[in-house]
């Protein structure tokens, strides 16, 4: 659909699982320009670790906490608004950017202390933005729901829109309603339905990686002025089920493929199932009456097929939450019928069929790469992706647990991956395998933990931000970590570094 109101409500400001961590807070909009002093502990969610001494950290209702001397003490940035920043990146010890909720770009020219908002059409949209990477002083990158993905190539003074959008040939098209069709015909936009999460760049590099949710996964070779599309990499397939003209049942073989099948992936929460149903050129002749406008009997045999279908994956054990069936009807649209006809006319005019597919499409949070090459991703669901060719495919990699893993980050030996309710996963061979701290190696959290990176020179020093102001330091690669945030004598009583 086109974009022209927020579609997202306080409940889910921050996709799916950000929304849970921070609940349906009340906004206050009254000022709350930075002091310097830290006086209120807002959650964080999102940190830049800009060497060993410099750090910034952004979060709830403005929220800027910065450091000069490696974390030892804090100060509180001051910052023209009180809406939700969601994710910083800085250039250097000078220049940054955070961006947040309903557009919202803040950018500072002083290490942190003070910020001055940007203007951009995202704004005027009321699109969040979730990810920003500050390239150098002058180029940034920040993408965003609605396939948002804007870029500045002059210090943020302008912004250019190069967000997704829906053309000709794009999946989506067909399911559009009239009148965003007939807007993509005459050349205007219509945004993808598509939250982007993350953006990165390596440091010294041209190559930069974007992700969101549904499995999106982009790579670029030139600083993020083209894009390529990356693959997740998956070894469930079936064949399609081939089927005679006027055939609703499967045969006895075909359910057993098809239970097979959806037992491998019942364990895995984040693959759904896409089911596609195919009729054949006899069964559109007899059974759709084109002068009357009237499909029933055709979709009656649609119909047919997809509840037999569906009945077998269930009885399998995968939920129906998971199935994908789209056979929407868009009312008062009268060009939609005859392409809903010709969207289920078998391929290449051969005999019905029941296509069934894995989607691959993991809820995707954060990109990381250690060098132009080996690369991860963390996800809802204990979800990590692992690279090995500089984001053109990704691997799954098993983890312990199954709760959201919000942020990954590689050291100098291991890759560390933080997320909800305190999971904590740690990997001593870039990624390949993954498992809970060892005792003493981690401090007992039990909230949730959002975002972590180390220095881009060394990658000794790390931090991790999360839940009421919670910041935790690294100072050896990642094996220990103490927390510094708040001090002691600011902690809760329920604290258990009190």
């Amino acid at each position: 659909m086109s974009r022209s109101t927020p579609r997202v409500a306080c409940a889910a400001l921050f996709a799916l699982a950000l929304a849970a961590t921070l609940g349906c807070h009340n906004f206050d909009f009254s000022s709350r320009y930075g002091s310097g002093e830290i006086d209120i502990f807002d959650d964080l969610f999102s940190v830049s670790v800009v060497d060993e001494s410099h750090i910034v950290a952004v979060g709830y209702q403005g929220a800027v906490y910065w450091s000069e001397d490696g974390g030892e003490n804090w100060h509180k940035g001051k910052v023209p608004t009180n809406r939700i920043l969601y994710s910083v990146s800085m250039a250097n010890q000078q220049v940054g950017w955070a961006v947040g909720q309903l557009g919202t770009i803040i950018h500072t020219e002083d290490g942190a202390k003070t910020w001055t908002l940007q203007p951009n059409l995202k704004v005027d949209e009321g699109s969040h933005l979730f990810g920003v990477v500050a390239v150098d002083e002058k180029t940034a990158i920040a993408v965003g729901e609605w396939g948002g993905r804007i870029v500045t190539h002059d210090g943020g003074v302008t912004w250019e829109d190069r967000s997704l959008t829906v053309g000709l040939d794009n999946p989506q098209f067909v399911w559009l309603s009239f009148e965003d069709q007939e807007k993509v015909r005459q050349g205007k936009k219509v945004y993808e339905d598509v939250s982007l999460q993350d953006v990165t760049c390596l440091p010294g590099g041209s190559r930069c990686w974007l992700i969101g949710e549904f499995g999106y996964i982009f790579f670029s070779d030139d600083h993020g002025e083209n894009w390529m599309r990356g693959e997740i990499l998956g070894d469930v397939r079936m064949d399609p089920i081939l089927l005679k003209t006027d055939q609703l049942e499967l045969s006895a073989a075909d359910r057993e493929r098809l239970s097979e099948f959806a037992k491998r992936i019942v364990d895995e929460q984040h693959l759904n199932v896409l089911v596609d149903v195919f009729v054949d050129d006899k069964e559109i002749a007899k059974e759709y009456d084109r002068k009357k406008n009237d499909p029933e009997n055709l979709f009656d045999t649609i119909s047919a097929r997809l509840e037999e279908t569906k009945g077998v994956i269930e009885e399998a054990g995968l939920m129906s939450d998971r199935l994908r069936m789209y056979e929407d009807f868009l009312e008062h649209d009268p060009s939609f019928l005859d392409r809903y006809v010709e969207a289920r006319r078998s391929p290449g005019h051969g005999p019905p069929m029941i296509k069934v597919s894995v989607i691959q499409n993991p809820f995707l949070f954060t990109v990381e790469f250690a060098n132009e090459r080996e690369g991860l991703i963390s996800g809802l669901g204990g979800v990590i992706l692992r690279s090995e060719d500089g984001g053109k495919s990704w691997s799954y990699v098993e983890t312990s647990r199954k709760q959201a893993l919000f942020a990954v980050d590689t050291s100098a030996d291991r890759a560390v991956a933080v997320g909800e309710k305190g999971l904590v996963q740690y990997s001593s061979d870039g990624g390949k395998s993954w498992a809970p701290p060892t005792a003493g190696q981690f401090p007992p959290i039990f909230t949730f933990m959002r975002d972590l990176g180390f220095a881009t020179k060394g990658r000794l020093t790390g931090f991790i931000v999360g839940q009421d102001g919670m910041v935790l330091r690294s100072k050896d690669a990642g094996q220990t970590w103490t927390q510094v945030l708040p001090p002691p004598e600011r902690r809760g009583p329920g604290s258990k570094f009190s």
